[in-house]
Formats: structure tokens, sequence, C-alpha cells
């Protein structure tokens, strides 16, 4: 499989980076991790705009190695800043098209009226930058790179700088770009939410070394990881919507055997969905509760236990090919005696779930 592969070394004043990994060159790998621990100085290196010893590969193509070091106007990539920096002077159209018409025609990867359609830009196009929102400008400057037929996109925490308003109405189409699009992203942020919404692939780095790749569910429920120890501690699943119910609102999606009961009415039959399940919405009993409010009640084995905050304990569970984490007391610990291996019933309120 296609993979970026990169390895660097830099020391500036008294922070290192020694980071390396390799990722999937497809969907979006998220490089998540606090401020000041290298996650801009790691995207700036990828892209060339910074220079320091090391290797990176993209799809076989060498980009920098001990001999070679490609220029960043040589480089086949996008980069999405934090501020989105329009050219004042075109109109949407002429900052879409800036990039688009320095491409030949043979080698646009993507067309312009499908960025602009996926991104929701049409009745956009004939005003000026100083005539649109935050979230909408982001938005064109995403169209910009993409349409300048990357093969690596580089997003660089594209919506710390908007309001939750903005930054809600644009992550739908961050989520259309991630199911539609083959391009890898590599996706800089310190928002948990929004990485736990896009990423497939998880790059925890910290202090300038990266201590988890993989899976983002792997990561976000090791016991051994810091994730899984904060407050918003949780897991996704991806799922398909298969039927809702008008009379009650509910939306019912599946994975595999496991079903949950959501509240609202989501997307359509047939549709994806990415749901979030909190630690602390997760109980457990050793029994099928005969009554009860709570709608979703999964058959589930236990993984490991760690102690969290004092008198809690986090519970890593599975459920087929799905991990949930439990957050329960360490005297219901200990009161049903729970140990790796043993089979619970994982209770999950409907409405808890995001």
């Amino acid at each position: 499989m296609s993979t970026i592969e990169a390895r660097f070394r830099s020391t500036l004043g008294s922070f290192e980076l020694d980071a390396g990994f390799s990722l999937p060159a497809r969907g979006v790998s998220a490089l998540f991790g606090a401020s000041g621990s290298g996650k801009t100085t790691l995207l700036r290196l990828i892209a060339g705009l910074a220079r320091a010893p090391g290797s990176l590969s993209v799809n076989g193509e060498i980009w920098q190695d001990e001999r070679t070091f490609v220029p960043t106007h040589r480089r086949a990539l996008g980069y999405v800043f934090q501020e989105a920096s329009l050219f004042p002077h075109l109109s949407v159209r002429g900052n879409l098209e800036y990039g688009w018409k320095r491409v030949p025609a043979a080698e646009r990867r993507l067309g312009f009226d499908d960025v602009v359609d996926w991104l929701g830009l049409a009745a956009l196009l004939p005003q000026a930058p100083h005539q649109l929102s935050g979230g909408q400008r982001q938005r064109v400057a995403i169209g910009r790179a993409l349409l300048a037929s990357p093969r690596l996109l580089l997003m660089d925490e594209p919506l710390s700088a908007l309001d939750s308003a903005s930054r809600a109405d644009i992550l739908p189409y961050l989520e259309r770009l991630h199911r539609q699009l083959e391009l890898p992203i590599i996706y800089v942020s310190h928002a948990l939410d929004e990485v736990a919404r896009l990423a497939d692939t998880l790059l925890l780095i910290d202090a300038g070394k990266i201590s988890y790749q993989g899976p983002l569910v792997d990561g976000l429920t090791r016991l051994d990881l810091p994730l899984a120890h904060r407050d918003t501690a949780g897991t996704v699943v991806d799922t398909t919507v298969v039927s809702h119910d008008p009379a009650f609102q509910i939306t019912r999606v599946v994975r595999g055997n496991i079903a949950f009961e959501l509240p609202g009415l989501h997307a359509m039959p047939g549709d994806p969905l990415r749901v979030r399940v909190g630690a602390r919405d997760v109980s457990l009993a050793l029994n099928t509760p005969s009554q009860t409010s709570i709608l979703n009640l999964l058959p589930a084995s236990i993984v490991e236990l760690a102690d969290d905050a004092p008198g809690q304990v986090l519970v890593r569970l599975k459920i087929e090919d799905t991990l949930l984490l439990a957050r329960i007391t360490r005297k219901s610990a200990h009161a049903l005696r729970l140990q790796p291996g043993m089979t619970v019933i994982a209770q999950v309120k409907s409405v808890a779930v995001a």
C-alpha cells in the first residue's frame, strides 16, 4: 500500500524534534498534541517550508533524503493555514482559479465544479474575500489548495481561528471531503472533537516525539495513553444508518452485529454515520436488565482495566471489532469483581451518543 514515510531531527534552542512516522496515503491522519509539542514544526518540515536533517517520501517519490531536497514549489502538496490568506484583489472564483490554471489540464486530479460543489461555494463565486465570513473564507482556502491538484494536503489547525458557529458550519464540508477524496490529508489539531470526527489515523506528538501512531480508535482507547484519561475520553464507531422511527424520532445504526439507537433523525438509510460514545456515558452490568430506560445494551468483553482519577477506574471493552471505554467508580468495579476476560453488558444512554 502507498504510504507517506518521514523521519526528522531538529533542535531549536531547548526544543528537540525527533519524530518519525509511516502513514497511509489515503484518508485523514490527525497530528494531535498540546501547544508547543511540535505539530506545526513537523508540518512545515513536510511542506519544505523549514529544513532539518531527515527523510521524506510520498508514494515512493523522495522529497528529502541525504542527497535530495525538493523545494516547496515543486512538492505536489496543498497547505491550508490557520488563517485563510486569500488574495484580496481577486473574487472567490479568481482565488479558486489561481492554482487551477497553473496545473496542465492533463495533470488535474479534481474538477473545478466538483470542488465548488463539495465545499458549497457556487453562490460565493462572484464575491470578494472581504464579503465572506471566516468559515466561508476557510472553505475557499481549502478549495484553492485542492484545485492545485496536490498529492498531499496539509491542514494546520484550519478551524482554530473560527468561532464555534463557524466551526460547526465548516465541519460537515470537511467530512464530505473525507468521504469523497482519495487524497491523503495530514490534519493538525489540538481539538480532540475535531480529531474524533474526521480522522482515520492518529499521530500523537509530545515534546517533539511521536508517542503513538496507528488507528484512531486504538489511540483513543488505549489505557496507557493520555487521551483515555481525559474528562472527555471516549471512542468513535463508524456505523451505517439502517432505519428511522419518526414516531419516536429515533435513528437506528449498525456496525456488524452491533446496533445503536440515537435520538433524532440523522442522514438516510444506507448512509455512513460516525458516532461518538463518551467513557462517562457507559455503565456496566453483569446481566441484561429487564426494565431500564437505556436503549443500547451491548454484550461486551473486558480487555483491561486501569486506575483513573481518584476513586475511578477505566474499563476497555471489546464488542466484535469495536472498542468502547467505560469510566466507573472503583467501588463499582470492586463490587462487580471486574477483571479482564469477563463478559458484561455495556449500557449506553441514547441521549449521550453524539
